[in-house]
């Protein structure tokens, strides 16, 4: 290296001794920087975490000191467990009364109590006598037969009256045109006990032998319940009304155990037996509940048609899936009356057609103004068996599934 380059060398180094007192706080300053950067970002985000945690809390207990809970809080969460409870219990009792209900003989069930097989027509002839009276309680009555038009034409003595088979005169339409007239205004609704399930069976009922009949009393006794609840349903919807023309429900066509609409004059089909639906293939149509006939209830399907205002179809629909009332006497008929509800309906399937008045079927019945419609239902009905599996025979309880613990006992 030559003299000018270390001279140079040297000039530099006396110009960083003479600064040689400013290097260390040169270096404290970058190092505060680099400490002070994230230190603040440190800092920024404890601010946010305290903001949002910690004086949160704090607020929260603050609020809490301000309204302190009530030392006999736990008193009134046990009163709202104790009403959820009750509520339960409510609705299993509930369901449990809807299955204990009048029966139509004391001696039959369990076991009959008389070996006659006189008990079994006795019930026959109160099945079809509590039928008569349930239509004739919501004024009931059937359109004129061909009988009593050919009997009021005889009366009115016309020369030229031509056979009901052939062709009327003018004067024989007059005539069956008030008589038709006059049943419907003096008729709340159209109704034949014929036409409901059952009627028919224990009017040609025959001994065959004491379970046989003994089964049928019971089946027979389920079905008379819910003939109960639909001839029910009709006298809410039609209350008020003398008159089949100023009656929503027109006319009962047929209410049967056997499935289907089938059933109107001249086809009933109403004597077949109610049964449990225990599958798929016993019932009337595909079930959208999925219930089935189990150890905790038991599922009969029946179908009701009617000629009904266009006005009326919904809410007869909600009519007949509405809370009733019935009384109870105990299953020996003896105990003090009681008032119990139940609500057992479900409808399953419905359809609406059109009724053409000249029809063999509609052309003696007199439907007023209103527009009207058929209304076809099928309908679920539950039994409860903790309610009645009591006084189920053997034979019955054999066929569906075992029954909940306890339901033998009495109410």
């Amino acid at each position: 290296m030559d003299n000018s380059g270390f001279k140079g060398v040297v000039q530099k180094l006396s110009f960083i001794r003479e600064y040689s007192s400013l290097l260390l706080p040169i270096v404290i300053i970058v190092v505060a920087g680099l400490v002070f950067i994230p230190t603040q970002l440190i800092s920024n985000t404890l601010r946010k975490q305290v903001a949002g945690e910690s004086i949160s809390v704090g607020k929260r207990v603050s609020g809490l000191i301000a309204n302190p809970t009530p030392r006999d809080q736990w008193k009134e969460e046990e009163k709202y467990q104790q009403a959820y409870a009750e509520d339960a219990n409510q609705i299993s009792l509930l369901a449990k009364q809807g299955s204990q209900r009048e029966l139509l003989s004391y001696k039959i069930f369990p076991e009959p109590k008389d070996v006659s097989s006189l008990i079994f027509e006795e019930f026959g002839e109160r099945f079809r006598g509590g039928v008569e009276k349930m239509i004739a309680g919501i004024n009931g009555h059937d359109c004129p037969s061909q009988a009593e038009l050919a009997r009021s034409m005889s009366s009115a003595q016309l020369s030229n009256r031509t056979s009901l088979s052939g062709s009327l005169t003018g004067v024989d339409e007059t005539i069956k045109e008030t008589v038709c007239q006059n049943r419907a205004e003096s008729s709340s609704i159209y109704a034949n006990p014929s036409d409901l399930g059952g009627y028919e069976f224990w009017g040609k009922y025959k001994y065959t032998g004491m379970s046989e009949s003994v089964g049928d009393c019971w089946y027979w006794q389920s079905g008379y319940w819910i003939i109960e609840d639909v001839i029910g349903t009709i006298d809410a919807m039609n209350a008020g009304s003398n008159s089949v023309f100023t009656s929503p429900v027109k006319r009962l066509l047929n209410m049967n155990f056997a499935g289907g609409g089938a059933g109107v004059r001249g086809g009933r089909i109403s004597s077949k037996n109610p049964r449990y639906v225990i599958s798929v293939t016993d019932g009337f149509t595909e079930s959208c509940t999925g219930r089935f006939s189990n150890s905790d209830i038991d599922v009969v399907h029946f179908s009701v048609s009617a000629v009904v205002s266009t006005k009326a179809v919904l809410p007869f629909m909600q009519q007949l899936c509405s809370v009733k009332q019935h009384k109870f006497r105990g299953f020996d008929g003896k105990e003090t009356e009681q008032t119990f509800k139940h609500n057992q309906i479900t409808i399953l399937e419905s359809s609406v057609g059109a009724i053409d008045r000249q029809s063999l079927n509609h052309n003696l019945y007199r439907y007023g103004q209103d527009a009207v419609v058929r209304l076809d239902l099928i309908c679920e009905y539950i039994f409860d068996r903790k309610g009645y599996d009591e006084i189920k025979p053997k034979a019955i309880k054999d066929l569906l599934p075992a029954a909940p613990a306890g339901s033998q006992g009495s109410s």
